[in-house]
């Protein structure tokens, strides 16, 4: 999708010149932080307020503010900024609609996450209805409001205005305005100690000092009582504000928060069975999970028992519902600090025998399953379980709601409770040709079968006349593919890692014609005589000797004889009077890595041929050269369909010989679908950093910047990119590009540095670029 500002002037005709000449302004702003269908979002949006006959001061302020936005949370927030001043049109005027746009960018700052910034425009339309006279001094004050409330704070602060004002306008206005003594008075009410937008950035950081990694971090509204964090899809969800505690400041608190949580993500290596367990049990099984993660974080990081030894040993008032709980926060307490009494025998005792037997069990998840269990035994045996509302008010602020140790099992209603054990489940095989022939029962099975087998050769069973046959592993209705492997993604925006984000599967590569392959090399006899001149050059000499050492390991016959003419003639002789015999030999290992996405199948611009037929030819003509020299090399290719599907083929790997079936392999690569270059690129270092060469090279040809079907952000994928090449470089493994797109100078230096790439303008000079390309960086 491509979107020109031209094709939109017909559209702000009616316009002043100043809307339009504020869109030429904003436009390329837009475009830098905006996918083309984000950016279409955008125009569209743009087109729709400037028909919407509120004014054109709507239109200007949303040019000028939505990118703003978009930077902060993210451009899926377009639509429904959007929407909210379409709902705004018919409710109110379009100062105030103008208003609503120059307040966003502060609220997207201050907020940090796009559902809190949907929240926020549900809360204005709900004010246009209630008190639609103190929005204008409302929207005017937001910088100020935001800086001191959240969301749930602005939302009651608002709320309350709006009810105590109903039918006395001007001082509705005044409340809105923040200059009456009760709108200052809710304001100081209202106030939270410390915001989540202030201490986001120090609690990444401190993540990452402890446990040398990221952690996903999002705010929450936390406004209803009870509200406790939790993490869902491997990201921390933290209340949007914390008050103080006593003697606790509202960062220690976070920190607390952020620290138990990353102990869950670091320590559970694997879930809990919730199955056949009441809620009642399933609270009392995670609570000795909590300390055992804890257990494991204090004895790694010592400092951090004493911080949550803070929180669970402060003093607390006000009554209980049941003394239940109170047990239970003295047990907590208890596993904190084997010192600690409760002073009930029974849970003294299992205290004592959680720390005899922790260091032993501490890496089995099931010791929490068996040590809660005897815990709920306890007060079960006599009738002081309480309810789960109860058990849910523990007073332990810092620690999360559980929801992440627990496996719960899925019901798939299309089959409903049947249950298939074990033993009947599908299995794959892999076998031999002989096991193949003598024992398959049916090469066709379906996905019914109990046992797939897959010969591990192409193996064709049946001949007929000397026609060409079709072998067991092309008769199996499916495409073979490996066990998928997961990688992480940069996600440029919060500044880190996505864990396991994209999805890597290696799939057997088409056969073609080698032949095709052998014409291609004796099409290109110019440059085959070229690559003949990069092989001699490029061969190791084996043996060389190297004169003119001081330390070598035999004497130079002619420089001694020199020397001791230069002492008879009372000169200073020349001290280099030695040589040594060195093996010269290359240490290098190469992977070129080919981009077959869709656009390969295209015609370039100045060529008869497509951008696939020329990456194939290059490809085998660098195979060619890096043959005869000697130095191991792989040929891959890749291409995806979003981040859970990216293809990967092998068409040439390490321990193979460049033979008839690597040519017949080459021949048939196809192009198809996207490009995530950063997860291609990293699968391909992972298989490069295997080989014992001290030397590591990646050879990148690709036609164009890195994308996928699932990112609307052009930026996100590239920075992704960026990071992948630096990730490789640290380990020791040289990335180069070697791009086809004549416009690839906007990005290209960026993401591989200032001489690790060449745009090739010519794209029939491919083929014979890419062999010297590989002389120059390995000479």
């Amino acid at each position: 999708m491509s979107v020109n500002l031209e094709d939109y002037r017909d559209c702000f005709e009616k316009a002043p010149d100043e809307v339009f000449d504020t869109l030429e302004a904003t436009f390329h702003e837009a475009a830098r932080v905006m996918s083309p269908a984000g950016l279409s979002d955008y125009m569209e949006g743009a087109k729709g307020l400037c028909s919407l006959g509120r004014g054109y001061d709507v239109v200007l302020s949303f040019l000028e503010n939505m990118p703003m936005v978009v930077k902060e949370v993210g451009e899926d927030v377009t639509r429904d900024c959007i929407a909210a001043a379409m709902k705004l049109s018919s409710m109110t005027s379009g100062e105030v609609i103008a208003l609503l746009f120059s307040s966003l960018p502060t609220a997207a700052r201050r907020l940090g996450d796009p559902e809190l910034v949907r929240g926020y425009l549900t809360l204005v339309h709900q004010l246009s209805a209630k008190a639609s006279r103190g929005l204008r001094p409302m929207l005017s004050n937001i910088d100020e409001l935001l800086s001191k409330l959240t969301l749930s704070g602005l939302r009651r602060w608002a709320n309350f205005g709006a009810e105590a004002y109903r039918r006395d306008l001007k001082n509705l206005a005044a409340y809105f305005a923040l200059e009456s003594a009760d709108s200052k008075k809710m304001l100081l009410k209202e106030r939270k100690g410390t915001l989540f937008i202030d201490t986001q950035r120090k609690l990444n950081f401190y993540l990452r000092a402890l446990w040398g990694r990221d952690f996903f971090l999002r705010p929450t509204a936390a406004d209803y009582e009870g509200f406790r964090p939790y993490i869902e899809h491997h990201v921390m969800h933290l209340p949007d504000a914390v008050d103080d505690l006593e003697g606790v400041t509202g960062l220690e608190l976070y920190r607390a928060m952020v620290a138990h949580q990353a102990a869950h993500l670091v320590y559970t290596t694997q879930p809990i069975s919730a199955e056949q367990l009441s809620p009642a049990q399933m609270f009392f099984i995670a609570l000795v999970e909590d300390a055992r993660v804890e257990w494991l974080a204090v004895r790694d990081f010592p400092g951090l028992g004493k911080l949550w030894g803070r929180l669970l040993q402060r003093a607390h008032e006000g009554q209980l519902e049941h003394e239940t709980v109170e047990w239970l926060e003295k047990f907590a307490t208890l596993l904190n600090d084997p010192a600690a009494v409760t002073g009930h025998a029974a849970l003294d005792a299992l205290g004592a025998k959680f720390h005899a037997e922790i260091a032993e069990c501490v890496e089995d998840a099931m010791f929490s399953w068996h040590l809660g269990m005897e815990l709920f035994h306890v007060f079960a045996s006599t009738r002081d379980v309480p309810s789960l509302r109860i058990l849910n008010s523990i007073r332990i602020p810092y620690r999360c709601d559980n929801r992440f140790v627990w496996e719960f099992e899925e019901f798939d209603w299309d089959t409903g409770v049947e249950y298939i054990p074990a033993s009947q489940r599908q299995v794959r095989k892999y076998v031999s040709v002989m096991e193949m022939a003598h024992e398959v029962d049916a090469e066709l099975a379906g996905d019914d079968a109990q046992e797939i087998w897959v010969c591990k050769d192409e193996f064709r069973p049946y001949e007929d006349a000397g026609e060409a046959t079709t072998s067991f592993n092309e008769m199996w209705g499916k495409e073979p593919i490996s066990a998928p492997y997961h990688y992480q993604e940069w996600d440029y925006q919060v500044q880190l890692y996505r864990p396991d984000w994209a999805t890597v599967y290696e799939r057997r590569p088409k056969k073609g014609d080698p032949e095709d392959v052998d014409r291609i090399l004796l099409d290109h006899k110019p440059v085959a005589h070229r690559i003949r001149q990069i092989v001699d050059m490029l061969t190791p000499a084996g043996v060389e000797r190297q004169r003119g050492l001081e330390d070598g390991d035999e004497i130079d016959i002619n420089a001694a004889v020199d020397a001791m003419i230069s002492i008879r003639m009372g000169e200073q002789p020349n001290p280099r009077i030695t040589m040594r015999n060195v093996i010269k030999t290359r240490d290098l290992a190469v992977t070129v890595l080919l981009d077959l996405s869709e656009s390969t199948n295209e015609s370039m611009d100045g060529s008869d041929k497509t951008v696939l037929e020329l990456t194939r030819e290059a490809a085998a003509l660098v195979a060619t050269a890096i043959n005869g020299i000697g130095d191991p090399f792989a040929v891959h290719g890749f291409a995806s369909d979003g981040r859970h599907d990216v293809h990967y083929w092998r068409f040439k790997d390490f321990n193979e010989r460049f033979d008839a079936d690597a040519k017949g392999r080459l021949q048939g690569m196809q192009g198809g679908l996207s490009t995530r270059m950063g997860a291609a690129m990293r699968h391909a270092g992972a298989q490069l950093l295997k080989q014992p060469e001290r030397r590591k090279l990646i050879i990148l040809v690709t036609d164009g910047e890195p994308a996928d079907i699932d990112e609307r952000d052009p930026q996100h994928l590239r920075h992704d990119t960026k990071k992948a090449v630096e990730e490789l470089y640290a380990k020791g493994v040289l990335t180069y590009c070697l791009t086809l797109d004549p416009n690839a100078d906007a990005y290209v230096k960026r993401i591989f540095g200032q001489n690790n790439y060449t745009i090739v303008d010519n794209v029939e000079r491919l083929p014979e670029k890419l062999p010297q390309l590989f002389a120059s960086l390995t000479n």
